[in-house]
């Protein structure tokens, strides 16, 4: 039988992002393969995140598409990406806090053109006075890419509702913590 390899990396996904210190012979289990079969598709665990990384920005590189940054107000689109990044949240979880991913010169550009549609949005979002003016896009794309990350990780951990995922990005993107008080 043949191997589904973004299969296999879906599952090595989904439990790295469970348990990032996972071993080779515990992401062979959970792909239902061998060690021998993983290894000949991955040499070893640099190449399996490289082979993530590549499935993690395809996979928001669709989101984005779907999201339709260019469509309507920047806060609408906003919230279109986030309810488009949530399938694919606890992936991007684990690549985020894959230093390796981001160190030395061999830094993937899928990572650039994700930042640059983002960054674009935010900025768009400030030209029309509905997003604040004192934070960089670039800060608020990172500030996305954190809260998407961690609330990927307290829905794992059942510390929230799924259900609430998008609406505590957005309020606490687009809201802060400070909490208003009428005067």
């Amino acid at each position: 039988m043949a191997m589904d390899r973004d299969q296999v990396l879906r599952d090595a996904a989904a439990l790295l992002s469970r348990k990032s210190t996972a071993t080779m012979d515990e992401v062979a289990r959970a792909a239902g393969i061998g060690r021998a079969t993983l290894h000949r598709h991955f040499a070893g665990r640099d190449a399996l995140v490289r082979a993530l990384e590549d499935l993690g920005i395809r996979e928001f590189e669709v989101a984005f598409d779907n999201a339709r940054l260019d469509e309507g107000t920047a806060v609408e689109a906003l919230r279109r990406l986030v309810a488009e990044a949530e399938p694919n949240a606890q992936l991007l979880a684990f690549l985020v806090t894959e230093n390796q991913l981001f160190e030395g010169d061999e830094v993937n550009e899928g990572w650039a053109r994700l930042d640059a549609r983002v960054i674009a949005l935010f900025r768009r979002g400030q030209e029309e006075g509905d997003i604040r003016i004192d934070l960089s896009p670039a800060w608020l794309t990172e500030a996305l890419y954190g809260l998407i990350g961690s609330c990927a990780w307290a829905v794992i951990d059942g510390r929230v509702a799924a259900k609430d995922f998008q609406y505590m990005i957005i309020e606490l993107l687009l809201g802060g913590a400070r909490r208003s008080v009428e005067k």
